[in-house]
C-alpha cells in the first residue's frame, strides 16, 4: 500500500492481535503500532495451543524469527489413542505440533517489543481510536465490545450449542492426542488430552448440558467439580490431579458476522468467528488472519480495498473450517448414538468426524488401521467401502452409490423424451448402483413446471418404459426407480432457469396445500384440501404407482420432502389444519402415510420403498431433528425400506447460518435412532465422501446430484481414481478402454503468499 505510514491499534493482546502487530510492523517499520491489552501480560486462558503444519508453513515464510522461536518449544508426536468401553486403538501418522499458550504469548510479546510495537497491558482500549487511528483491528475475543458496539453493522450470528466443557491441565505429558470416553451413572463424558510441553498437558471435559447438571457439576465449587473430573478419567490420567487456571464450565458459541469491518475497522481472530476447540482451530484460525491482512495491506492501493479483499479472502476459508468444525461438535454432542459400534469403527468415526480427515486420508496415515477397519465393516481385500453391495428388500444393489433426484423441467405434458433417454441412460451406464428419476408428478394440476414429468396417463408410462428398458438392457445390474410426489403449494411455477418458484406470466393453474398459505409473496394462495380431494390425491399416488410398476422401476420413493403436498402436510410451518390431519406431529403423518400404505398395496411386494424427508425446515418452529426421528420411525413401521434424507426446501424465509451443509448428520442421526437405513443427500462431492460416511456407519447408501451433472460417469470414474475393478463395478463394453485413469503431471508447485526473508 503506497501512501504514508499507517497508524495502526489493536484491541486485544491474544496471539492473533500480537501477530498482526509483529508483521504489520515487520513490513514498514515506519508504521506507528500499539496493542491494547486489558490483562496483565502474564495473564492467560487455557494451556496448549495446537498448529497445523499448514498455519506453520505460513509463519515460517512470514517471520522465521517468529518461526524459529516458537519451533524451539514445540512437542510434537503422531499418534491418536481412542479409549472406549476398555479397549484403546490407536491411530497414528497425523503429525501435531503444540506449545504452551503463555509461551507463545511471551514469543510474540519479545518479538513485538524487538520490532518497536507499543505493548499497553492492563489498559482498556480508548473508545475513540477510529477517529484518532488509520486502521483500528479487533482482536478482542468471542465476546468482543468492538463487534457488540456495532452489531447493527457486522450482523453477528450467535449459536450457544448442547455440551458444557472445562479448560484443564496435568502435570504430564501424554504421548498421544487422546479421547476418551466414560459412560456414567449419569451419561456419556469425553476427555480430550494431549502435550503442549514435555511434562505437561491440556485437558478438556466435555458432557451434554443435561448429563452436566445431572452429575452436579453445576454447583459452584469448581475446584470439587475438577477433582471430580480427575477420577472419572483416573486411568488416562494416571492417578495424577488436575489443575485449572481460573477455568469455568462454560457453553461454547458459534460466532458468525454478515461483515467483518466498518469504515477502518476490522475484526480478526474470535471477534469475527469462532470454531469448535475439537478441531484446534481458535488460535489458527487468528494467526491466518494476521497473515491475510497483512497480506492485502500490502497487495491493495487502499485501505478499503484492502479491507474488502481480506474479507472476500477469510470468509471463505473461515466457513469451510466452520463446517467442519460444527460437524466435529455435533458429533461430540451426539456421541451416544455411536456406543455401540464396533470398537474400530467408533474410532473410525471420531476420527472422520469432521471430514478433514477422510478414508482416503486416513489410509495413507495409517493403513493398517484403516485396513482392519475395512475388514471389520466386510470389505472384501482390496475394495472401496462404495462398492460393497447393499440388499433393499428383494432388490440388491451393486454399489452404495446413487443419482439423486433431479428436476430437469424438459417434459411436454407431462412426457420423458428422448432428453430423459439420453439423461437417464448416460447415468445408467455411469456405474452407480441406483439411478433416481426426477420427482414424476400423479397428475397434471401436481406438476411444479409445466416442463415437469408425469405418471398420470398410459402414454407417459409407456414412455418412462422406453427408458427402464434401455438401462436394464444397456446397463445391466443398474437399478433406476422413480420419485413420485406431487407439487401442492408450490406448483404452477416457471422452469428453474427462467426464475425458481415464481409463478407463471400466464397459464396457471390452481394449487393447492395442506392449509392455505403461500410459498412466498408472490405465489398463489392454495386452496385448502377437503376431505374428498385427500381422497382423490391418494389415489393419483396409487394409479401412478401402479403405471410405475408396469412401467418396470426397481424401486419407488414417496416424496415428502421440500415443502411439496405431502411435506407441506408434515411440516408444522405449512400444516395449519385443525381437523384429523393436522395439529399433532402424529395427525401431520396421517395423510403423508396414508398414501404411502396405498401406494405399498399395489407396488410388488419384492420391489423396495423409500420416502424422501426434510429433515429440518432450517426455520423456528418449524420440523426438528427430532421430529424427523419419528417421521423416519413412523414410515419405517408402515413398510420404508431406507428413508432419503434432506433438508429444507419447505419455506421460503430460511435461517441463513448454516445452508444446506448438515444433512448428512440428520442422516446419521435418523439412521442411529430409527434404526432404519438412510440415504444421505448433500454436502456429498467426492468418492472419498462417500467411502468415509459409509465406513463410519453414517449412512446406507448416498445420493449425489451436481457431481452426476458434471460427469454422467462419475462412479466408474471413481473407481478408476481408486484403481479398483472388482465386483460393484460395470464398465459397458465400449468404455473399457476408458477404464484407466489417464497419467497426468504438475511440475507447478504453489509458493508462499507472503515471502518476508530474514
Amino acid at each position: 500500500m503506497t501512501r504514508h505510514p499507517l497508524r495502526v491499534a489493536i484491541i486485544g493482546g491474544g496471539p492473533g492481535g500480537l501477530y498482526a502487530a509483529a508483521l504489520l510492523k515487520r513490513l514498514d517499520p515506519a508504521r506507528e503500532i500499539t496493542v491494547w491489552e486489558r490483562n496483565a501480560p502474564d495473564d492467560t486462558f487455557g494451556f496448549g495451543v495446537v498448529l497445523s503444519d499448514e498455519t506453520l508453513g505460513g509463519i515460517e515464510h512470514a517471520d522465521p524469527v517468529v518461526y524459529e522461536a516458537m519451533q524451539r518449544e514445540f512437542v510434537r508426536w503422531d499418534d491418536i489413542d481412542i479409549v472406549h468401553r476398555g479397549g484403546r486403538h490407536t491411530s497414528g501418522g497425523h503429525g501435531f505440533a503444540a506449545l504452551g499458550r503463555k509461551r507463545l504469548l511471551e514469543i510474540l510479546h519479545e518479538r513485538c517489543r524487538s520490532l518497536g510495537v507499543d505493548l499497553r497491558f492492563r489498559t482498556e482500549a480508548p473508545p475513540d481510536l477510529a477517529r484518532t487511528h488509520d486502521l483500528v483491528i479487533a482482536a478482542d475475543g468471542v465476546n468482543s465490545t468492538t463487534r457488540e458496539g456495532a452489531a447493527h453493522v457486522f450482523r453477528p450470528h450467535v449459536t450457544t450449542h448442547r455440551c458444557r466443557y472445562i479448560w484443564l491441565a496435568a502435570d504430564f505429558a501424554f504421548d498421544a492426542f487422546r479421547f476418551e470416553i466414560a459412560e456414567t451413572e449419569h451419561g456419556v463424558m469425553q476427555l480430550h488430552g494431549y502435550p503442549y510441553s514435555p511434562d505437561a498437558s491440556t485437558v478438556i471435559v466435555e458432557m451434554r448440558e443435561e448429563v452436566w447438571r445431572a452429575a452436579g457439576f453445576d454447583e459452584p465449587d469448581t475446584r470439587e467439580s475438577i477433582d471430580r473430573c480427575a477420577k472419572i478419567f483416573a486411568e488416562a490420567l494416571g492417578g495424577r490431579p488436575l489443575r485449572s487456571n481460573n477455568s469455568t464450565w462454560t457453553t461454547f458459541r458459534t460466532v458468525v458476522n454478515e461483515h467483518w469491518s466498518q469504515g477502518n475497522t476490522v475484526l480478526l481472530g474470535d471477534a469475527a468467528h469462532t470454531a469448535h476447540f475439537s478441531i484446534g482451530s481458535g488460535t489458527k484460525l487468528a494467526v491466518e488472519d494476521a497473515l491475510a491482512l497483512a497480506a492485502c495491506l500490502e497487495e491493495q492501493p487502499s485501505l478499503e480495498q484492502a479491507l474488502t479483499a481480506y474479507e472476500a479472502e477469510r470468509k471463505a476459508v473461515v466457513a469451510s473450517t466452520q463446517r467442519a468444525a460444527r460437524a466435529s461438535l455435533e458429533w461430540f454432542e451426539n456421541l451416544g448414538l455411536y456406543l455401540d459400534q464396533p470398537p474400530r469403527q467408533f474410532a473410525f468415526n471420531l476420527l472422520t468426524r469432521s471430514r478433514r480427515v477422510t478414508h482416503d486420508n486416513l489410509r495413507l496415515r495409517d493403513a493398517r488401521f484403516t485396513g482392519a477397519v475395512e475388514r471389520e465393516f466386510g470389505c472384501p481385500p482390496g475394495t472401496p467401502p462404495m462398492f460393497t453391495p447393499f440388499r433393499l428388500r428383494g432388490l440388491t444393489l451393486r454399489n452404495r452409490v446413487v443419482v439423486s433426484p433431479m428436476d430437469m423441467y424438459s417434459a411436454v405434458d407431462g412426457l420423458p423424451g428422448d432428453f430423459h433417454l439420453v439423461h437417464l441412460g448416460a447415468r445408467g451406464l455411469g456405474g452407480a448402483g441406483l439411478v433416481m428419476t426426477e420427482m414424476v408428478c400423479v397428475s397434471a394440476e401436481g406438476r411444479i413446471t409445466p416442463g415437469c414429468t408425469g405418471l398420470y396417463t398410459g402414454k407417459q408410462a409407456e414412455a418412462w418404459r422406453r427408458i427402464t428398458d434401455f438401462v436394464h438392457t444397456q446397463a445391466p445390474g443398474t437399478a433406476i426407480g422413480v420419485q413420485l410426489g406431487h407439487s401442492g403449494r408450490k406448483g404452477s411455477t416457471r422452469l428453474m432457469w427462467e426464475g425458481i418458484d415464481e409463478p407463471l406470466p400466464d397459464g396457471n393453474w390452481p394449487v393447492v396445500a395442506a392449509s392455505p398459505i403461500p410459498y412466498g409473496p408472490g405465489n398463489q394462495t392454495p386452496r385448502e384440501l377437503t376431505r374428498a380431494q385427500l381422497t382423490d390425491i391418494r389415489e393419483q399416488f396409487t394409479a401412478a404407482a401402479w403405471r410405475a410398476a408396469r412401467a418396470g422401476f426397481d424401486l419407488l420413493e414417496l416424496h415428502c420432502a421440500h415443502g411439496y403436498l405431502l411435506s407441506g402436510f408434515l411440516s408444522p410451518l405449512t400444516n395449519l389444519r385443525t381437523d384429523a390431519y393436522g395439529g399433532s406431529l402424529a395427525k401431520r403423518l396421517r395423510f403423508p402415510l396414508e398414501v404411502f400404505d396405498a401406494i405399498r398395496g399395489v407396488w410388488p411386494e419384492e420391489r423396495p420403498m423409500t420416502v424422501r424427508i426434510s429433515a429440518t425446515d432450517w426455520a423456528e418452529g418449524g420440523t426438528s431433528a427430532a421430529d424427523a426421528v419419528e417421521i423416519a420411525r413412523a414410515f419405517a413401521a408402515h413398510g420404508a425400506d431406507a428413508i432419503d434424507v434432506s433438508t429444507g426446501q419447505v419455506v421460503a424465509e430460511e435461517r441463513p447460518e448454516y445452508g444446506r451443509s448438515y444433512q448428512t448428520p440428520f442422516a446419521d442421526r435418523i439412521r442411529q435412532e430409527a434404526e432404519v437405513p438412510v440415504i444421505a443427500v448433500g454436502a456429498i462431492s467426492s468418492w472419498d465422501d462417500v467411502n468415509s460416511l459409509i465406513l463410519a456407519g453414517r449412512t446406507d447408501l448416498c445420493a449425489l446430484a451436481r457431481p452426476h451433472l458434471y460427469d454422467p460417469h462419475w462412479t466408474l470414474h471413481a473407481a478408476a481414481e481408486q484403481g479398483y475393478d472388482g465386483p460393484g463395478v460395470v464398465w459397458p463394453a465400449p468404455y473399457r478402454a476408458g477404464s484407466r485413469r489417464p497419467q497426468t503431471g504438475r511440475t507447478d508447485a504453489p509458493k508462499p503468499r507472503l515471502t518476508l526473508g530474514t
